[in-house]
């Protein structure tokens, strides 16, 4: 949980102004950047690298099968994007080997 200056838990209405999240985004040139994004991030790496299902609904502290299934999905794609590439690199291997041979 994110608090404010004095302590206190700094919540939705409030958050930009006492963050100075608008300021910090421009900074490093991110200026449509949501705080949401971060978390979607995180959660869509987390799936990438293995994390379970189970895990993924406890981090993101949701009951719903069918949020933590979301990163799940884009860890997918991304496995068969890794797997696309990896044909291709192999097929071009294949057939310099055969132009050289």
């Amino acid at each position: 949980m994110l608090t404010g200056q004095r302590g206190g838990v700094l919540r939705r209405g409030n958050f930009r102004k006492a963050s100075g999240w608008s300021n910090a985004v421009a900074a490093i040139g991110l200026p449509g950047l949501h705080f949401h994004d971060l978390r979607h991030t995180g959660n869509t790496l987390a799936a990438q690298d293995g994390v379970s299902l189970a895990a993924l609904k406890a981090r993101m502290r949701h009951d719903s099968v069918r949020a933590a299934m979301i990163y799940q999905h884009a860890a997918a794609e991304a496995d068969q994007k890794i797997a696309n590439m990896l044909d291709q690199r192999m097929r071009e291997a294949r057939d310099d080997a055969r132009d050289q041979g």
